[in-house]
């Protein structure tokens, strides 16, 4: 994923939370209608535990990482769409947890990085395809990440081409709000590094964030989490300011903990796992998007892999931030 170092050019502003937009109308809080975060049984990191019991990284992969609350991430690798974001969602609800998904198919993904690029091939495809996922969840709970690094990687887009993008986003916003009622939906910002916050804050307003729950920061990069609040806090006062509301936003914490590497982004060394999961801590919740361990592709210490591989020894440093 791409992820270009600019200057934050905007006043880096706090809000008092008298100006925090209130909840989306249309949607319950999901965090009430579970007991907790979904742990997935299948990620890439239980997997990779379950198949090297005697590795000499396994128990520390398992209880630092594997048993951690992490994003499952869909795409054109998922089959059916529905079926699979339905399978997800049906387990977790079964277990009365709260999943946490992302929606990583949108055309001309990654278009300026070009680490994962891809997505769907047409605007109609995407179409379906976001209409099925939101239809896959259905009413049980869930949180969705829509589409990392779209509204930041544009800088090599031709208008046209960030029109079809901001339309698919829109109408995404609008499957998700009809056929998901119980699933919050946050529009990602990029990082504090990326685009100025006066600059995201319009991004995200054509994208249709005034329908979606909020917005999310730092995905499958390794800013702090104070580093975060502060550039969420002034993408918010530009967006009261400019057009009359202001969001909640999530921070991507699965590799912060040792903060950036001055804006490098591709498989970084020295990056150490950040908080686990939890509501509050700054934003209206801290996650972990990005899985750690897995590749953002072949760069870094992770040169020779393939984005989304994971990485046994890339996350068993991660767990010590070495």
């Amino acid at each position: 994923m791409h992820h270009l170092t600019r200057v934050v050019t905007a006043a880096l502003l706090a809000l008092p939370l008298s100006l925090v937009a209130s909840p989306s109308a249309q949607a319950a809080d999901p965090t009430t209608l579970t007991s907790g975060f979904y742990v997935d049984p299948n990620s890439s990191p239980a997997l990779w535990v379950a198949a090297n019991p005697g590795d000499g990284r396994m128990s520390a992969v398992r209880d630092n990482i594997a048993t951690k609350n992490m994003a499952r991430w869909f795409g054109n690798w998922s089959g059916t769409i529905g079926t699979a974001t339905g399978a997800y969602a049906g387990s977790a609800d079964v277990a009365d947890k709260l999943p946490v998904l992302v929606a990583y198919n949108i055309p001309n993904r990654d278009i300026c990085g070009g680490h994962s690029g891809g997505g769907a091939g047409s605007a109609a495809a995407y179409n379906e395809w976001i209409a099925a996922f939101a239809s896959g969840i259905g009413n049980r709970p869930a949180v969705v990440i829509l589409e990392p690094d779209s509204l930041g990687d544009t800088g090599c887009m031709t208008a046209a081409q960030i029109a079809e993008r901001n339309a698919l986003l829109n109408n995404a916003i609008t499957q998700f709000n009809a056929k998901a009622p119980n699933t919050w939906v946050y529009l990602d910002a990029g990082n504090p590094a990326w685009l100025s916050a006066t600059t995201m804050a319009a991004n995200l307003n054509a994208a249709g964030l005034s329908r979606a729950r909020g917005f999310s920061m730092n995905v499958s990069n390794h800013y702090t989490t104070a580093q975060n609040i502060t550039y969420a806090n002034a993408i918010n006062a530009a967006l009261s300011s400019s057009r009359g509301y202001t969001k909640p936003f999530v921070v991507d914490t699965s590799r912060n903990g040792n903060g950036s590497n001055n804006g490098e982004w591709c498989n970084s060394a020295g990056r150490k796992l950040g908080t686990p999961s939890q509501k509050g801590g700054g934003a209206e919740m801290l996650l972990w998007i990005k899985t750690p361990g897995e590749s953002d592709g072949s760069c870094g210490v992770g040169a020779g892999s393939a984005a989304g591989q994971f990485l046994p020894e890339v996350a068993y440093k991660m767990i010590y931030g070495y």
